[in-house]
């Protein structure tokens, strides 16, 4: 069994304490939550015990892994701390909220040989990772294009009150919190981009934080890429993100559920024939030994756990693959005038 302890127990904390607390090789020996009430409800629930501080929970738990689902601000530091106790760590997403401190990371975390992971869980979904198969094993040909979206209603009227996500300096607003997937995704399927060469950042509602984020891309080969997020979009019910890739034989269109490939006249790969295919989630997921929230979490937290039990990091979802995402969120910073 894998001792865990989770730092963090508002809305991602507890989502990851459920799927981690399910996961047959864990056991989550350990939480720290700095609003007292909160850690009392959730330690008399649970029966985990419950540390003042990160520091104590890491010092005195026994760990072998550790869960940072805290606001982004503090994810550098709390991170940090554990990889100097040669402690595994996975971390919610952004891994930091500074390139220069996620390389920071990435260089503590290879130098101590552990297990490093970032909750970038649509690298996880069937259909996004058919995307990257197809991609990569040429069936559109060349890529000349990429699109990165997501639309949700997070923000949907002006707020009065305040939290670490209304307030810049913690983390807060679109960029860091939706764009972040989609730049992730877009890495994901076609890697890094060469440079970002231009970026707005809107408000809709939001007074401290951008609701829109807008950014063009240049790959080194040559290719383009277009991001656009929106969490002040009440048309949709909950957080959607889509990927459309252009190649030179073909295009993929691709969300959570399914994955549309057409080919161009001429054009075969495997069992995609010229034309439309359409192939879905249930097609393309493979089955998951638990079930919390959606089998791409469940997957994320088993590819975590194998990696401890291996001693080494996944390279597609490791600190240093979350650390090219902080470099392009950056540059869509700095381009924007955002201080």
């Amino acid at each position: 069994m894998i001792r865990v302890g989770l730092v963090g127990a508002g809305k991602m904390g507890v989502s990851h304490l459920a799927v981690f607390g399910a996961h047959p090789d864990v056991h989550v020996a350990g939480i720290c939550e700095p609003q007292p009430l909160i850690a009392s409800i959730v330690s008399s629930q649970t029966g985990i015990e419950s540390f003042a501080s990160f520091e104590r929970l890491i010092d005195r738990a026994d760990l072998d892994a550790v869960v940072v689902a805290t606001p982004s601000t503090t994810h550098a530091e709390v991170a940090g701390y554990a990889l100097e106790r040669g402690l595994h760590v996975f971390v919610e997403k952004p891994l930091s909220l500074s390139a220069v401190d996620s390389w920071a990371l990435v260089q503590a975390a290879e130098t101590a040989g552990v297990a490093n992971q970032v909750g970038y869980h649509n690298r996880f979904l069937g259909t996004f990772r058919e995307v990257r198969r197809l991609v990569r094993s040429g069936a559109i040909g060349e890529v000349h294009h990429i699109d990165g979206r997501a639309f949700g209603p997070v923000v949907v009227r002006p707020r009065a009150g305040s939290t670490w996500r209304t307030r810049r300096a913690d983390g807060g607003g679109c960029l860091h919190d939706y764009a972040s997937h989609v730049i992730d995704l877009m890495n994901f399927i076609v890697g890094a981009p060469h440079d970002v060469i231009g970026a707005r950042l809107g408000a809709v509602y939001s007074d401290g934080v951008e609701d829109t984020v807008h950014a063009l891309f240049v790959y080194a080969s040559g290719a383009s890429g277009a991001l656009q997020t929106d969490w002040s979009d009440e048309s949709y019910r909950k957080m959607s993100t889509s990927v459309v890739v252009h190649g030179t034989a073909g295009r993929i269109v691709a969300d959570r559920q399914e994955c549309q490939v057409y080919l161009k006249p001429g054009n075969r790969f495997e069992t995609y024939d010229e034309g439309w295919t359409v192939r879905y989630i249930t097609d393309l997921q493979p089955p998951v030994g638990y079930y919390l929230r959606g089998e791409e979490y469940s997957t994320q937290v088993d590819t975590f756990v194998r990696s401890v039990h291996q001693g080494e990091a996944v390279p597609e979802v490791s600190f240093r693959s979350a650390y090219a995402t902080d470099w392009v969120v950056d540059r869509i910073s700095s381009i924007a005038g955002r201080s």
